[in-house]
């Protein structure tokens, strides 16, 4: 039998839907794009307070971002390893919330 050079099976994943990872993929393109688009502002020596707006709308759909992702991790994998009498997934909680509020 051929190992599987990718993926360790101490390795954590997280099951999508195609419909989800579809969504979810879109909305980090659409980040992306802004990313660039503050790029090329910088290139074009656009004002300050533009690129500062344009950032902060960055950071927010980041946030909104994490926020999805952050419910989906509740509903699903804690739920799911709490359950299952994996209770040092709220430490992991934790301490995950704990870098999203830095």
């Amino acid at each position: 039998m051929e190992e599987n050079k990718f993926c360790c099976p101490c390795e954590k994943r997280t099951m999508r839907s195609d419909e989800q990872k579809k969504l979810l993929l879109n909305r980090l393109k659409r980040i992306e794009g802004q990313v660039r688009g503050i790029q090329a502002m910088i290139e074009r020596d656009a004002y300050c307070n533009d690129v500062l707006i344009q950032s902060a709308a960055v950071s927010a759909a980041i946030n909104a971002f994490n926020k999805e992702i952050l419910a989906s991790h509740i509903h699903g994998c804690v739920v799911r390893d709490i359950r299952a009498g994996k209770d040092e997934v709220v430490d992991e909680l934790v301490a995950t919330i704990q870098k999203l509020m830095k």
